[in-house]
């Protein structure tokens, strides 16, 4: 079967696309347009009723949250992690779910906070100060693993973890637009940088490179996306 990925440019589709292009997997995709809010459309609601990007669409049915998405694509087809039979499956899975329930939710509420306080940008301004330590914790957890050099992250061939982490961190780098970006440093995390450097290198990254408009260097130095199709915020 070719799989339908449901994506809009340098959103957390971006991690699935990654893991389908690494594994060489059949996809095509599908333009939810945040422009036109068309993640809050009928049709897309029926194949996620919370209205959240990306949704893949495989033989078992819709899918959707990021987390869940890159594991059953692992399990399904190998490749993207320790396997349910590997010594090392329970340690890739607490931090996998660790980068997808904690780091990741923290930065989507520093990417849109009105979502959770209201409107008034005050009050933003002091959820953000109080999410970016949240954030900086976390980023050093996931250091100390990387500097660890399991099998599982930063190794030479990538796990559905090393393209959750980089993209969390270009999304770190970038957003939210309107506020200032000196509470991060990627150079404060080495083994993490120097997993985005050696996942810059792969032909996966260089297919979403084109396909979603990142630029040259999307982890390490990214840029705001300028893809073909769609918008990025």
């Amino acid at each position: 079967m070719t799989y339908v990925l449901h994506y809009a440019p340098d959103n957390a589709s971006l991690i699935v696309r990654l893991a389908l292009e690494h594994r060489g997997l059949p996809f095509d995709t599908r333009l939810v347009d945040r422009r036109t809010q068309s993640q809050r459309s009928a049709a897309y609601l029926a194949l996620n009723p919370h209205g959240l990007i990306p949704v893949l669409e495989t033989p078992q049915g819709p899918l959707f949250e990021t987390g869940a998405i890159v594991l059953w694509l692992g399990d399904t087809h190998g490749g993207l992690g320790p396997g349910p039979q590997s010594p090392d499956r329970g340690a890739y899975l607490k931090w996998l779910f660790f980068t997808a329930n904690t780091l990741h939710p923290v930065l989507r509420m520093m990417f849109y906070p009105e979502k959770y306080i209201g409107p008034d940008s005050a009050h933003h301004t002091a959820l953000r100060t109080g999410l970016h330590n949240q954030i900086c914790a976390a980023l050093a957890a996931l250091e100390q693993i990387a500097a660890s050099r399991p099998d599982w992250l930063g190794a030479q061939s990538p796990s559905a973890l090393d393209f959750y982490i980089a993209a969390c961190l270009r999304w770190c780098a970038l957003y939210p637009t309107n506020v200032p970006r000196g509470w991060f440093d990627l150079g404060a995390t080495p083994a993490l940088a120097a997993l985005c450097k050696r996942l810059e290198c792969l032909p996966c990254v260089h297919a979403v490179q084109t396909a979603e408009g990142l630029g040259a260097t999307p982890f390490t130095a990214p840029q705001y996306a300028n893809p073909p199709h769609g918008s990025a915020t």
